[in-house]
């Protein structure tokens, strides 16, 4: 039986859409974005927000596994974001940081539900980089970005993770970020050896390609589909090219 971890390692050119609760509260909107992300062969839905309330996200998440047999992966902001609707979650520890409530306080505060929960736990070092602009995980946790440039705090702050049994790492530029993380970067955290996970600030789909090239194992949208549904059309486009090219 494959499970949310062992489909992350094996993920080639995989791509999330991430739900924010907070943004698609109207539901004939979201079930537009979940029927588009199915046709689009989306990989996994990520489903969270900074800010999100836990009844804004319960109802959000089970109507996500109402609708929807794309996986769904909590990317939580919160120890309230939380939901056996969800087949597994990214147990995040924000590894570029010092505050603890996001190294471990969330965790302690949710523990005893989770681990009575029937949902897959994946401990994932969670890496902000600096996208440009303060984002709104930035200004929640209280945190200063990686710098784009330092790529050994990143690779170092990286192996930290793996050496405390992280599985996952999660590079993220934020919500809104002007810049996504950069290639070179990706290419240095691939080299830890644990699955990578690239978002904030993807706007296109070269940009989906390059940072595939670099060794992403998936690619996370989120901003650019809520201004722009019909960029799932694009993305279809890209997940056959790269059928296409397995047949030959």
């Amino acid at each position: 039986m494959s499970t949310i971890l062992s489909n992350i390692k094996n993920a080639k050119n995989a791509i999330a859409v991430l739900i924010d609760p907070e943004k698609t509260s109207n539901e004939p909107q979201l079930k537009s974005i979940l029927e588009k992300a199915s046709n689009s062969s989306i990989d996994f839905i990520f489903i969270g927000g900074s800010t999100v309330s836990s009844h804004v996200f319960q109802k959000t998440a089970a109507f996500i596994n109402k609708h929807c047999t794309i996986p769904l992966v909590i990317f939580p902001g919160s120890s309230q974001q939380i939901s056996e609707k969800a087949d597994g979650l990214l147990y995040l520890s924000l590894l570029s940081g010092r505050n603890p409530d996001f190294l471990i306080g969330h965790h302690i505060d949710s523990a005893i539900e989770l681990n009575e929960m029937d949902l897959e736990i994946i401990p994932t070092g969670y890496l902000l980089i600096d996208g440009g602009t303060q984002s709104s995980v930035a200004y929640v946790s209280q945190t200063t970005p990686i710098p784009r440039s330092d790529l050994s705090i990143a690779k170092r702050t990286a192996i930290a993770g793996k050496l405390q049994g992280k599985q996952v790492l999660f590079l993220d530029a934020g919500s809104g970020a002007k810049h996504a993380v950069p290639t070179n970067m990706i290419t240095a955290i691939k080299q830890v050896g644990l699955p990578l996970i690239i978002g904030g600030g993807i706007q296109s789909v070269d940009q989906i390609r390059e940072i595939h090239t670099a060794g992403a194992n998936i690619a996370v949208i989120g901003n650019k589909i809520e201004a722009d549904l019909d960029f799932l059309l694009e993305i279809k486009e890209y997940k056959n090219e790269g059928m296409e090219s397995m047949m030959y």
